[in-house]
């Protein structure tokens, strides 16, 4: 494996906000994260109160379903892109059972930064969490600098 540019304690740290209306997935992304050492995971089950989480929390990393009564991930995405600043990089990564390219590409176009289907492989999952927290390293590193 290679090497990574960023300490992989500074990647688990990082805060994580996982949306999905039934709460099994939710269980499974927390008990995934949680085994990959993540200390920093908030779960909701109510799309309703995401976008105020998503506020409050500040999050680094978003994982989003799709599929979801009153309030869809794609409504969500289209609020979290109103409320980051332009020079912000907050990856969304969509983790959906609507595997339809209409839905890839409309979510990709609305800011997702990634799309996995369900049911998903844990692994694969993991790492894309961790290879979009990595990004939001470095990006945050070079706009610093």
């Amino acid at each position: 494996m290679p090497a990574r540019l960023i300490d992989t304690a500074e990647i688990v740290s990082r805060r994580i906000l996982a949306i999905d209306d039934e709460e099994p997935n939710v269980l499974l992304l927390r008990s995934l994260l949680e085994r990959e050492g993540y200390t920093d995971i908030h779960c909701l089950t109510d799309p309703k109160s995401a976008l105020a989480a998503y506020i409050d929390l500040e999050p680094d990393l978003v994982l989003l379903d799709l599929m979801m009564p009153e309030v869809d991930g794609f409504q969500l995405l289209e609020a979290f892109g109103r409320h980051d600043r332009a020079e912000e990089f907050r990856p969304v990564l969509v983790l959906t059972a609507d595997t339809t390219l209409q839905a890839r590409r409309r979510a990709l176009a609305l800011g997702a930064k990634d799309f996995v289907a369900k049911p998903f492989d844990v692994v694969e999952v993991a790492l894309r969490i961790s290879n979009l927290l990595e990004t939001r390293v470095l990006y945050e590193r070079l706009r610093d600098s």
